[in-house]
């Protein structure tokens, strides 16, 4: 196939804009996310802030705002609602009070496994193999550090 340049008219084609594609399959990927998320009383932002808090408990708020690409006024919030939610603590360090550590309760421990099936329901909600959905995402991470760079 040759390499060619898209003409301008071309260029401006809504099927040919990536952040489409990316923009249009996050929304569909949250329409699949909702009713297995909301079956776990978690929205997905809080999926993600348990997924990271189920491979590393104690945490700094720090950390976990670095792991999730997320400020701390848009995580502190977040993470105020797991606590409310019997899920996490919230601990200020002793040595500096600046610095929050964030611990699962054992509610949030056991949720862990009530988890365990959103994965299965998304591959298949793909209709990808498992080696292709990881290379999905593999690229779709390679680009977002690209783009970050």
């Amino acid at each position: 196939m040759p390499n060619r340049s898209l003409s301008a008219d071309e260029a401006l084609l809504l099927e040919n804009q990536v952040c489409f594609a990316l923009y249009s399959a996050s929304l569909a990927m949250t329409k699949l996310y909702k009713p297995l998320l909301d079956e776990l009383g978690l929205t997905y932002p809080q999926y993600l802030a348990m997924l990271v808090l189920w491979e590393g408990d104690g945490l700094m708020v720090s950390e976990l705002g670095q792991r999730l690409y997320l400020d701390s006024g848009t995580l502190t919030p977040l993470l105020k609602r797991l606590e409310s939610a019997g899920l996490v603590s919230r601990l200020r360090d002793v040595a500096d009070e600046r610095r929050v550590h964030i611990h699962l309760t054992s509610a949030g421990r056991r949720l862990k496994a009530k988890a365990a099936k959103v994965p299965a329901c998304v591959l298949a909600a793909s209709q990808c193999s498992l080696p292709e959905l990881k290379q999905i995402t593999d690229q779709v991470r390679l680009l977002r550090e690209r783009l970050a760079a």
